[in-house]
C-alpha cells in the first residue's frame, strides 16, 4: 500500500469521524447553562423578595395602623394564589402555543420537569422566574383599594386577573404573540406589569368607591419608616426583576442593572427637589416614592438604554409621576389610595413610549430590531400602550362585576370602622 493511499484511507477516516460527530452533536438535548441558571435562581429570590416582604412593608407603612395587618394579608394571600395558578395554568396561557393572542395549555402542571430547557435555562428555573412576576404584578394592586375591600374579593379579583389579564398580555409581549412579532420594546414589564396594574387600579376604585373621609379628611402614613425599608428591599429587589429580564448572565444584564439604578437614584433626587420648591420641605415618603416612580419607568427600557438614557427616564418619570398623583384624587375623583396609577401606570407607560427614543444607538442605546426606525418603533409602542390599557380595563371591569354580585367588594362601614386587621383576620399589627 503507497503513502498516498495510506493518507486517504485515513482522510476518510478522519472526515467519517467528525461527520458522525456533528450528527450526534446536532441530535444531543439542548443544555442548560450553568451561569445563567446560578444567575436566574438569584434573580428569581430577588423578584420574590419584592414582594414578600418588600411591598408588603412598603403598602403597609402607608396605611393607618388598624388596617396595616390586612395589607400584609393581602400580599401574602396573593403570593400563594398566584404560584398555584401559575403551575395550573396562568404559565402555559402565557408561555406555550402559536397563537397570537393566547397560549394552550400545553405547559398545563409543567409536563416536562427536570428535563425540560427553555433557551439556556432549565424550564423550572424560567418557570420560576416568570412566577415571580405573576406574583408580584396583581400584589402591587392592592395599593389602590387598601383599607375597605373584602378579603374574599382580593382572592378572586386577584386569581382572575392573573388568567385573563396578566397571562394574556404577557403571551402578547413575552409569549411571541402578536406584539412581539410586531417587535414591540418591553424588557421587564413596563407593559406587562406596571400597565396592566396602574390601569385596572383606576377601575377597581372608581367600582369599589373612596375611602371615608375621602378627599380631605384622611390619616397620614402611620409608619413611614416601615414604608423606606419596603422602598429599600423594591430597589435592591429590581435589580434581579430587570437584569435578570436579561436571562443570561452577560453584558445586557449588567447594562440593565446600571440604568435601573441610575434611575431610581435620579428619580428620588428630582421628586425630592419638587418637594423642597413647592412645600418647603422633603419627605421620606417623597423620596422613597421617588424613586419607586423611577423604578417602574426604566423597567420597559432598561436592557435597551445606556446609564444616560436611565438618567433621563429617572427624571422624566419622576417629574411626571409627581404632577400625576394629584389630579387622580382632585380631578378624577379616584380614591386610588398608594398612588398605583399615578406611579406605577403613568412610569410603565412613560417608560414603554421613551424606550423609542432614548434606545437609539445613537444616544447609546442598543439600537433596534431589524426593519424597525425610531418612528416604526414608536408606533409600535404606542399600539402596544393603547391595547394593553384597553384590555386590562375592560376585563377588569367583568371580573369586578362578576366579584361584586357573588363575593362582594367593599367591607361594612362597621369593618372599615373597626378595621381591617381585627374585624377580618381577628389580629392586630400592634399590641397596645
Amino acid at each position: 500500500m503507497t503513502r498516498a493511499r495510506v493518507l486517504a484511507g485515513l482522510s476518510t477516516l478522519i472526515f467519517a469521524a467528525s461527520g458522525a460527530g456533528s450528527a450526534l452533536a446536532q441530535d444531543a438535548p439542548p443544555t442548560a447553562d450553568p451561569a445563567n441558571t446560578a444567575w436566574i435562581l438569584a434573580a428569581t429570590a430577588l423578584v420574590l423578595f419584592m414582594t414578600l416582604p418588600g411591598l408588603a412593608l412598603f403598602y403597609a407603612g402607608l396605611v393607618r395602623a388598624k388596617n396595616a395587618l390586612s395589607v400584609m394579608m393581602h400580599c401574602v394571600a396573593i403570593a400563594c394564589l398566584a404560584s398555584v395558578l401559575w403551575l395550573l395554568g396562568g404559565y402555559s396561557l402565557a408561555f406555550s402555543g402559536s397563537n397570537p393572542f393566547i397560549g394552550d395549555l400545553a405547559k398545563f402542571g409543567l409536563p416536562g420537569g427536570r428535563d425540560t430547557v427553555s433557551g439556556t435555562l432549565p424550564e423550572t428555573v424560567f418557570f420560576a422566574f416568570q412566577m415571580t412576576f405573576a406574583i408580584i404584578t396583581p400584589g402591587l394592586i392592592v395599593g389602590a383599594y387598601v383599607e375597605r375591600i373584602k378579603f374574599g374579593a382580593v382572592l378572586m379579583f386577584s386569581g382572575l386577573w392573573l388568567l385573563l389579564v396578566y397571562a394574556p398580555v404577557c403571551h402578547w409581549v413575552w409569549g411571541s404573540g402578536w406584539l412581539a412579532q410586531m417587535k414591540v420594546m418591553d424588557y421587564a414589564g413596563g407593559l406587562v406589569v406596571h400597565a396592566t396594574a396602574g390601569v385596572s387600579s383606576l377601575v377597581a376604585v372608581a367600582m369599589l368607591g373612596p375611602r371615608d373621609g375621602f378627599p380631605g379628611d384622611l390619616h397620614p402614613p402611620h409608619n413611614p419608616g416601615m414604608t423606606m425599608m419596603g422602598a429599600g428591599m423594591l430597589w435592591v429587589g429590581w435589580y434581579g426583576f430587570n437584569a435578570g429580564s436579561a436571562l443570561a448572565a452577560d453584558a445586557a444584564a449588567g447594562s440593565a442593572l446600571v440604568a435601573t439604578h441610575l434611575s431610581a437614584a435620579t428619580a428620588g433626587l428630582v421628586w425630592a427637589l419638587i418637594e423642597r420648591v413647592k412645600f418647603g420641605r422633603t419627605s421620606m415618603i417623597g423620596v422613597v416614592t421617588g424613586v419607586v416612580a423611577g423604578l417602574a419607568t426604566v423597567t420597559p427600557a432598561s436592557g435597551f438604554v445606556g446609564p444616560v438614557g436611565g438618567v433621563v427616564l429617572g427624571a422624566l418619570g419622576s417629574l411626571i409621576c409627581f404632577h400625576c398623583v394629584g389630579p387622580v384624587k382632585s380631578k378624577l375623583k379616584l380614591d386610588d389610595s398608594l398612588d398605583v396609577f399615578a406611579v406605577h401606570g403613568v412610569g410603565g407607560i412613560l417608560g414603554t413610549l421613551g424606550v423609542a427614543v432614548l434606545a437609539s444607538a445613537q444616544l447609546g442605546g442598543a439600537g433596534y430590531a431589524e426593519g424597525m426606525t425610531m418612528g416604526s418603533q414608536a408606533g409600535v409602542q404606542a399600539l402596544g400602550v393603547l391595547t394593553v390599557c384597553a384590555w386590562s380595563a375592560a376585563a377588569s371591569a367583568v371580573i369586578l362585576l362578576l366579584c361584586k354580585f357573588t363575593v362582594g367588594l367593599r367591607a361594612t362601614p362597621e369593618a372599615i370602622e373597626d378595621g381591617l386587621d381585627l374585624s377580618t383576620h381577628g389580629e392586630r399589627a400592634y399590641q397596645n
